[in-house]
């Protein structure tokens, strides 16, 4: 790509034009399951860590948690079943996405109410299986809206699109931190002891999942999916899944520098993934309460999310790919040395609110374009679920196993240098970005800018 490429003006739209789009059917279909996606990862992550926490489970065991993450690095070994398969009864009355996606709900909708009657104190082991079910069938879930929204969004929707599901990705992922700890909060308060307020919490989060189940219902089935199915109806069962899997993983990898790529995807978000892991245990080691966090996450940490998604979407949409994911991998790094300020500060809640409003806005930033990088690499309706599911099943192998030891490091390194490790974990990702550019590999990947 040239530099005349990467700098060419892009036709300037009027103001109404630019927000409208964000107003569209479709768009507003791919935001409410864009809370749907973001609501369960936090019960089986940050929230449960600040639960463990309360319960008195040390730092080494609250980091090895990460571990749980782990349907979310392999879930694109079940992806093809997904691309290939109708579920009996309700993809014949909704749709294959959309049979698909209720399936994911209800099965959701079990594991979250599970999940909330564990009990930290008295078996790790229980809880980390209850956490578990949650995160495939959220990871399962994730597989079915990503290739929703790939398949449902014109081209000219696709970075309204993006910069919505991550804003409302986000959300969903403050109801269930900040949101579900001021439930905790509140059920303790009414007089409910400890572990069944921590219980009715999980139980409110698990209605919330109702939103997503809402929006499948009131959705259309995509029309590439439509016409896949027409591909699905001349082809035997075994052949569609074989199909499926092998051609979505033989197109990918013959593609140049594609096992470049992979490694790129791997370590583009670790350096939020490590610190992300220990963020809820470092603010609650700081002396800060459950609702002092929490009210910040739901004050500031929600306007810089929103603020970061949709500028985040206006990067996408103005820039080259590889001059925004430059932009976005430099400001999610260096958002970390505001935690190892705020660890040499203490508890200074003005502070924290300084250092969250920051981290919130850079890592929606981030989060966007890297969705904008992901989305450009799948484009066959045929393979949509099985490629996207491998890439952000990649994506997620930082947060769930290179970021288990971050309690470990933590506990050795203290808490200001361990974020500013955090912060260092991201220039690998950087040096393969310089090293992907050089080598021509976004020459024509990128998202229209229309």
């Amino acid at each position: 790509m040239t530099p005349e490429d990467s700098s060419t003006a892009v036709p300037r739209q009027p103001l109404a034009d630019t927000f409208a789009v964000y107003f569209k059917p479709r768009v507003l279909i791919v935001m409410f399951l864009g809370f749907s996606s973001g609501l369960p990862l936090a019960l089986s992550g940050s929230t449960l860590f600040v639960w463990m926490t309360e319960a008195g489970v040390n730092l080494g065991t609250i980091g090895l948690f990460a571990l749980v993450g782990t349907p979310y690095t392999i879930k694109f070994l079940w992806a093809p079943l997904i691309d290939a398969l109708d579920v009996p009864v309700l993809s014949r009355r909704f749709g294959r996405r959309r049979g698909w996606l209720l399936l994911s709900q209800f099965l959701l909708i079990a594991a979250i109410v599970l999940l909330g009657t564990c009990d930290p104190t008295t078996s790790a082991v229980v809880v980390a299986l209850g956490a578990l079910l949650v995160a495939t069938a959220s990871a399962t879930q994730d597989i079915i809206v990503d290739a929703f929204r790939v398949e449902s969004l014109d081209e000219s929707e696709q970075a309204a699109g993006m910069a919505s599901y991550v804003a409302a990705y986000r959300i969903g992922m403050l109801a269930s931190t900040a949101g579900a700890l001021f439930l905790v909060s509140g059920f303790q308060s009414f007089g409910l002891g400890h572990h069944a307020a921590w219980t009715a919490g999980y139980a409110v989060m698990a209605a919330l999942v109702l939103i997503g189940v809402a929006t499948t219902l009131s959705a259309a089935e995509p029309e590439k999916s439509l016409n896949a199915n027409a591909a699905h109806a001349r082809e035997n069962t075994g052949r569609r899944i074989v199909e499926a899997a092998v051609g979505a993983f033989s197109e990918f990898l013959t593609r140049d520098m594609a096992f470049l790529a992979l490694v790129f995807v791997v370590l583009f978000k670790f350096t939020d993934a490590l610190s992300g892991a220990m963020t809820a245990p470092f603010v609650i080691d700081l002396g800060f309460s459950r609702n002092e966090y929490a009210a910040i996450i739901k004050g500031v940490g929600l306007a810089a999310t929103l603020l970061g998604g949709f500028a985040g979407g206006s990067v996408a949409r103005a820039l080259s790919l590889p001059a925004s994911l430059w932009i976005g991998g430099v400001l999610q790094g260096l958002a970390n040395l505001a935690f190892s300020a705020q660890a040499m500060l203490g508890h200074n809640a003005a502070w924290l609110t300084f250092a969250i409003v920051v981290e919130n806005f850079t890592s929606a930033i981030g989060t966007v374009i890297f969705v904008a990088y992901l989305s450009a690499l799948c484009r066959n309706p045929l393979h949509t679920a099985t490629q996207y599911a491998l890439l952000t099943a990649l994506a997620a192998f930082g947060r769930t196993y290179l970021s288990s030891g971050a309690g470990f490091i933590a506990a050795a390194a203290g808490w200001a240098w361990f974020f500013a490790i955090c912060a260092a974990a991201g220039l690998p990702a950087l040096a393969l970005l310089a090293v992907l550019q050089w080598r021509g590999h976004f020459d024509g990947l990128a998202l229209p800018k229309k």
